[in-house]
């Protein structure tokens, strides 16, 4: 379908004109939204009387951008390679061997053009930021590189060059498995102390300073890759750097994990972390698929996000997360693309409802008391956790917000002669055609226009070249 005709913002203009916007209170009409230099938000105004003249005029409607809580960007040039049965009982952990085998080819200059096309895909899909789980930290051979944070600052920089908004979370992971088992050869890549996790922050703070489109925090990988007097001193680190800073964790993601937990330490996972440390609206569990009821409503009530990436748990067969109990607790949560099997938020809140619906045999389950639109709950909700989980001001159109958001194509024939009402209703469960994000804006610069990113060649081009390289050593 060819693009709308609309007015080009100029690429100084810091202001937008929308006839339609989605605003924290739900769709509002002839909006003005202006943003200063530094790409944050300084008024939203709506119901204006007649459009301002001089100002661009969006093609269609306006929704904030959508955050990805959880990313490995390596992992997109794997996707489709493990999809044959390669084991008589194949799940996540002989997957895990087979990502083990690719992550351990990965160069520097690979990682780069990975996580630039990437970051590509995700602005296309209208993603507007990542949080990046960033657990491949030396050489492959295990030795660190002349600088510990080579790797991380390979990623911190393909952001910035696609002009996604990142949260970098370099990962500490020290173990095998529960008990504080000895890592495994193929996990020589990972492995670090709290003192060199931390030192790997602190030099990324001091080579590219936090600012509105970029965040660090940590992710401790998960309980049975650290152990409590590790978390707790990476913690007291992170905190005395960088008070309230991200803290992302998988958890609870598969069923072994849970028993391995129950065995080694006497607790469920989700249940040992909450009863032993402060997890709070800056914690984000990643997955958190096996919770019992107790765990369910006490996640919920913790302010803590849960980070649900359900294409990837779908694709390696993790299970389906409580999110009817939890959303009735009023847990939060936002949604990532992981493994990257699929990079479109638009599924990940469809496979939400989905799951629940195929587990009740009902329909639009996750509707809420005051909300009978499920699509309308769900983005919403996904917008304002994502966003807390990033640590940054973004996921909503505001001001002092960072001017993230994504123009949908009215002329798409899923809105096409709709009314707002069913707007969302349409993006996010119907799947015909073309994706209907049609432009993308972070900090007020549009990256994607009619479909296409400012630099879509090149970095296609360098994608494949990497691609090409890691497939024919494999």
């Amino acid at each position: 379908m060819n693009a709308p005709i609309r007015t080009n913002p100029d690429s100084t203009s810091r202001a937008l004109f929308a006839a339609h916007a989605w605003l924290p209170e739900g769709w509002r009409e002839n909006v003005l939204l202006e943003w200063d230099a530094a790409g944050a938000l300084v008024r939203v105004t709506p119901d204006l009387a007649e459009a301002p003249r001089h100002v661009a005029h969006a093609a269609g409607p306006l929704i904030p951008g959508m955050p990805n809580l959880h990313s490995h960007a390596f992992q997109r040039a794997m996707a489709g390679l493990t999809e044959y049965r390669a084991n008589p009982t194949d799940s996540f952990w002989s997957w895990r061997d087979l990502m083990y085998r690719f992550a351990a080819r990965i160069t520097p200059d690979d990682l780069g053009a990975i996580a630039r096309w990437l970051y590509v895909e995700m602005l296309k899909a209208g993603y507007t930021s990542v949080c990046e789980f960033h657990y491949v930290h030396h050489a492959q051979d295990g030795q660190r590189y002349a600088s510990p944070a080579e790797l991380a600052q390979r990623v911190v920089a393909a952001a910035g060059e696609a002009g996604i908004g990142m949260t970098m979370l370099p990962v500490l992971y020290q173990y095998s498995g529960f008990g504080a088992r000895a890592p495994r050869d193929d996990q020589r890549r990972f492995i670090n102390t709290p003192d060199q996790l931390l030192g790997i922050v602190d030099t990324l703070r001091g080579w590219r300073p936090e600012h509105g489109a970029l965040r660090y925090g940590v992710a401790p990988h998960s309980l049975r890759a650290v152990s409590h007097d590790s978390l707790r001193a990476l913690l007291a680190g992170l905190d005395a750097m960088s008070p309230g800073a991200p803290v992302h964790i998988h958890i609870a993601e598969q069923t072994a994990e849970v028993d391995a937990c129950l065995e080694t330490e006497g607790a469920r996972p989700v249940q040992w972390l909450l009863d032993r440390f402060d997890v709070n609206p800056r914690w984000c569990l990643v997955h958190a698929t096996h919770m019992d009821a107790g765990e369910t409503a006490a996640l919920a009530r913790s302010g803590a996000i849960a980070g649900l990436c359900l294409t990837t748990e779908a694709n390696l067969g993790d299970g389906i997360f409580p999110s009817h109990d939890y959303l009735a607790a009023n847990g939060a949560f936002g949604v990532g693309s992981d493994s990257h099997i699929g990079v479109d938020w638009r599924a990940e809140l469809r496979l939400l409802e989905y799951g629940q619906r195929l587990a009740r045999r009902e329909r639009n389950v996750l509707a809420g008391p005051q909300q009978a639109h499920v699509a309308d709950r769900l983005f919403g909700a996904a917008v304002q956790g994502g966003a807390r989980a990033t640590g940054r001001a973004t996921g909503a159109l505001q001001a002092g917000a960072r001017a993230d958001f994504v123009v949908l194509d009215a002329q798409h024939p899923n809105l096409a002669e709709q009314r707002p009402a069913t707007w969302l209703s349409s993006v996010v469960f119907c799947e015909h055609g073309e994706t209907p994000v049609l432009d993308v804006y972070t900090g007020g610069e549009r990256v994607v226009a009619a479909r296409r990113h400012r630099d879509e060649a090149r970095l296609y081009a360098d994608y494949r070249a990497a691609l090409a390289t890691l497939l024919k050593a494999a």
